[in-house]
This record gives C-alpha cells, structure tokens and sequence, in this order.
C-alpha cells in the first residue's frame, strides 16, 4: 500500500505540474495571437488607407497635392475609426505631408518617423520599437507602423500611424490579477509592456534567463513557445520561478508570464502532503479508507486535467464544477476565471474581425460606385454583374470560399476605368482605334491598382482576364480556352447579360429571352458553356427578372464599351452600328 501510494503520488504530481504549466502556455499562446490579430488589422487597415489615397490623389502628392481637403480627410476619418490610433501622417517623396490624430510626436517619436520613411524609400513597411511619450496620467506607450504610397511600383511616400498600447496594457494587467506576472519584451530584450509597476518600457530583461534565451534564439523562436524553471534575483534573494513565453512572430516580440515555483506548484506540495498522510492512514486503517481517499484526489485531478485538455483545444466554454475549499478548488476557480477570461478574449477577436470585414467590403462597394458614377449607362453596373456572378457561382455548386473570391472580383471587374481619361470614355461620337486601344487597358489598369493589396491577390484574375474569349480574340492577353481562369469566366457572363438587358448608347435594352440567345450563340466560341447553362437554369426557374429601364438621355460612345461583347480584333462600335444584328453576328 506504501509504495501504491508513492506510486499515486507521482502520477498526480507529475499531473498538476504538466496542469500549471499548460496554463502559462496556454495564456502566453492566447495573447500572442491576439497581438498578431491586432497587428495584422492595422496592416490591413493601413493598406486599404494607402489604397484609398492612391485613388483619391490620382497618383499625385506632390507639395501641391498632398495638403487637399480630400487627403486631410482620410487621414482623420482613419485616425477616428480606432480608439487605439493616437496619430497618423502623410508624407510625400519631400518628406512633406499632413497629419491627424490626439498627439504631438516628439523627439524620440520624430527620429522613429524618420527611420519610417526610409524603410518606406526602400519599399518597406517599417514597426518601430516602443516609446514612452507624455507624462503623468497622459502617459502612453506607443508603436509606429508604417507603409509606402506606391503605384505601379513607383515611390509616391509614405502613410504612418502611432498605436496605442493600452489594450495590450490592459491585458497584462488583467493576467497579472490573475495571479501571473506577464510581460512583453522585443527582439533585443527590452521591454515594451508589462503588467506590473515593478516595470518600465525600455527596460532590460535580459537579466532574466527566459528572456535571454528568447534573444539568444533569435529567428530560431519565431514559431516556439518554451515554458521552463529557472532562477530570477528579486529583492536581491535568488527565487526559484517557474515561466514561459510565445513569440509573436510578426513583430519580432515575446510574451513572458511567470511565477514563483512554490507559488505555482502549491498545489503539488499540498497533493503530496496529503497523499502521504492518507496513504500512512490508509496502511495504519484499511485499505478501504486508502482507496475512498486516493480517489478523493484523482478524481478532481481527472476533471483538471480534462478541462486544461479542453482549454488546450480551443473551448474556453468549459468551467470546472468542483466544489473545493482546498488549494485545488482555488487552481480549479483559477481556471475558470482564466478560462472565462479567454472565452472574452475570444468573442472580442472574431468581432473585431467581423468589423474589419465590414470594413473591407465598404471600402470596395465605394470603390466600384466611384467608378460606375462616372458613366450614366454603367451606373449600377459592378452591384449587377456581382449579383449575377454569384446566382451562376452557386447554381453550378461552387464552394463558399470561391464565391467569397467572386463577389469581390466581380465587384472591381471594371476598376480599371477609374483610370481612362474622361475625354475617352464620355467621348460623344465613335472611339478612334487609338482610343479604343487605350479603353482596353482599363483591364490591366485595374490589376495594377489592386497588385499592392495583397488581401486581393486571389481576385484580381477576374480583374484582369473578364475580357479574355475562349477563341482567343479577347484581350488584354488573348489566352484561349482552359488558360482562361474560372473566375473571369463567370464574370464574362453576367458581365455580357448585363451589357444586353440594359440601356446603351448603341442599342436598347434587350429582353432577357433575346439577350439569352444571343448569349447562347456564344457559348463555347467566347463565352464558358456551363455558366452559360447555369444562368438559362436561373432564368427559367424565375430566380432572375428585370424590369424594363427607360432610355438614358445623354449617351456617350465610350460606353459601347462595358457592352463587353465586341471583339478585340473588330474596330469600335458606334451607336449607329451597334444592333442587335451585328451582335448577333460576332458569334
């Protein structure tokens, strides 16, 4: 019995210990990740900025341009739409530009802005480390995060802005009442938030084993998180601790909680006191009563270490019910403090992720209105062909995900224009072969206003290629058959039944039962046979009804166009030549 209670004692203790430290781990991985969220939506945010003033300058930030009431705009209405953007600027190729936000840089934020622009003159985004401006209770500590105004690869300048910590102070704070001592420290060992007063930004913490192992590892940690005991000087005694830290790969930092080894293996201490008491009972007593109390500890254990397994997964929803006033029923409330905690964490991620998406997609509705507003017979253009694409996406059984990729596709398929000079496309006459050759670029324009968002990679095939025919008479590339995308494909079918269902300079409106035969003559010469399909099953199924549009009173040539059914080898159609005949015959 003696030895069995050894034994039990062992297992249990090796139990609690893997218990404690599955817990720092799983805390240091949770706040990691949550700072590369945070991260990755100001990137994100900042690229959909630089985006917005590429469109809004029209390419130009010189020192007559930058200052424009337009820029000033998006500058303040970027700053505003985040409590945690303290300041943001603008700078052209001069280093010259306008700025928004609650703060003033000073010194040591000036020098970071400066390091900024030059990461930006190579074409690099730039995280500078984090400062300490203000002081008393306007003190902030804050991070600038930086990326380059480029077109077409060309250097226009530079967008900053200056993050707010708080939130991440916060966190650590509220780790740090959980009993933990958090902090986060940078590449080369100083610290850049902590949860304690005991800390101050800047700070080196090297001093600590755990952190300098973090820098001894250099890149070698990107992806490793470490939990291990080691000793740490406090109040000028040598205590044994018990830490463990994530990186967080994306900024080159680390989270580091820790403890005092008594204080995180209480539990264990407790555990084997008891067990020996028990088990010299249970050898004095009975077996009986050694049985009844080794379960009377396993099996709270079991319910830990199966609700740390559950937190190890990904459910935070769990909770242990034990019903303790021992140092396990205090881990066990720990745990579900934590737990609960991180179920919070969670929720606030996903929402600030669904926000970011609403975002995103605002940003793109406004971009394709832009340019459907600039002519009066594609207006409402980009909503229908993207409604269209994605009934014929679905019918045909597609994933989510490409449908996902479709919509947005479908949404920008005509971008590009926002790029053709007005004198072209609001020309009152026939396009001029020269002229026409400079309205097919809007396809490769648009690709190359939309290549620096990396978030749009994915789509910009349906940008690009949505004029491409399956006979190898499209353009901007003339690909011919399975070279043609799948995405391009679908969008060159509801582009061409929006083109004939709607009023243009060279004809009326067809009905839906001529426009789907005309199509029909297309399919497989220009246009894909199965989307094809997918859009008469719709229509006969009466899933697509369009009410007759009046006439539009001032036409323009340029328009002809968006019909995107004249071929790349015939010459512009004119309003005088554009009949249903002749669209007929370009099967």
């Amino acid at each position: 019995m003696y030895f069995y209670s050894e034994r039990v004692e062992y297992i249990n203790r090796q139990r609690l210990i893997t218990n404690e430290r599955l817990l720092q781990n799983t805390v240091t991985r949770s706040l990691s990740d949550d700072i590369s969220q945070h991260q990755d939506s100001l990137g994100m945010m900042l690229a959909n900025l630089s985006s917005a003033i590429q469109v809004a300058s029209g390419g130009d930030i010189t020192d007559a341009h930058v200052e424009t009431p337009e820029l000033r705009a998006l500058l303040e209405n970027f700053v505003s739409s985040s409590g945690d953007l303290a300041y943001a600027t603008l700078l052209n190729t001069d280093a010259k530009g306008i700025s928004a936000g609650r703060i003033s840089p000073d010194a040591f934020l000036q020098r970071e802005l400066e390091r900024a622009f030059a990461a930006a003159q190579e074409n690099r985004s730039y995280t500078g480390q984090a400062l300490v401006i203000g002081s008393g209770k306007s003190q902030k500590t804050v991070i600038l995060v930086s990326t380059p105004v480029t077109v077409d690869g060309h250097f226009l300048g530079m967008v900053g802005a200056v993050e707010d910590l708080q939130f991440l102070i916060r966190r650590l704070q509220e780790i740090n009442r959980g009993g933990l001592t958090p902090y986060v420290v940078d590449s080369q060992g100083r610290l850049v938030a902590g949860g304690s007063e005991n800390y101050a930004t800047g700070q080196d913490m090297t001093n600590l084993e755990l952190v300098r192992n973090f820098v001894d590892q250099g890149s070698k940690t990107q992806f490793v998180a470490a939990t291990r005991e080691f000793l740490a000087t406090i109040n000028g005694a040598q205590i044994q601790m018990l830490g463990s830290y994530s990186p967080v790969s994306s900024l080159d930092w680390a989270v580091v909680v820790q403890k005092p080894r008594a204080e995180a293996y209480s539990g264990v201490f407790e555990m084997e006191h008891t067990a020996r008491l028990l088990a010299f009972i249970a050898v004095l007593l009975s077996i009986l009563i050694s049985i009844v109390a080794a379960r009377l500890i396993t099996n709270p254990l079991d319910v830990l270490t199966n609700f740390s397994h559950a937190i190890a997964r990904g459910d935070f929803s769990q909770r242990v019910k034990l019903k303790s006033r021992s140092e396990i029923g205090e881990l066990a409330a720990t745990f579900n403090t934590m737990s609960e905690e991180l179920e919070h964490f969670i929720l606030d991620l996903k929402r600030a992720a669904t926000e970011n998406r609403e975002l995103f997609m605002s940003s793109i509705q406004m971009l394709a209105g832009a340019v459907d507003e600039k002519d009066p017979y594609t207006r409402g253009h980009s909503d229908r062909v993207t409604k269209y694409s994605v009934m014929i996406a679905r019918e045909m059984g597609l994933e989510e995900s490409f449908i996902e990729t479709l919509q947005i596709s479908a949404q920008l398929h005509d971008v590009g224009k926002i790029g053709i000079e007005d004198r072209i496309l609001k020309k009152p006459g026939a396009l001029t072969p020269e002229e026409f050759e400079i309205m097919k670029t809007h396809t490769t324009k648009g690709a190359h206003i939309l290549r620096g968002v990396k978030q749009l990679a994915d789509m910009l095939p349906g940008i690009e290629l949505h004029h491409e025919s399956l006979d190898g008479r499209g353009y901007p590339h003339g690909l011919k058959d399975e070279a043609i995308p799948l995405l391009p494909r679908i969008i060159g079918v509801a582009d061409t039944f929006d083109a004939l269902t709607t009023n243009r300079p060279y004809q009326k409106a067809h009905d839906v039962e001529q426009a789907l035969r005309i199509i029909h003559s297309l399919a497989g010469k220009r246009l894909d046979p199965v989307p094809v399909a997918a859009l008469n099953t719709l229509y006969e199924r009466g899933d697509i009804r369009i009410q007759k549009r009046a006439a539009v009173a001032t036409v323009t040539t340029a328009a002809v166009e968006s019909a995107e059914i004249s071929l790349p080898s015939d010459p512009p159609l004119s309003a005088e030549v554009a009949t249903p005949a002749t669209l007929a015959s370009l099967t």
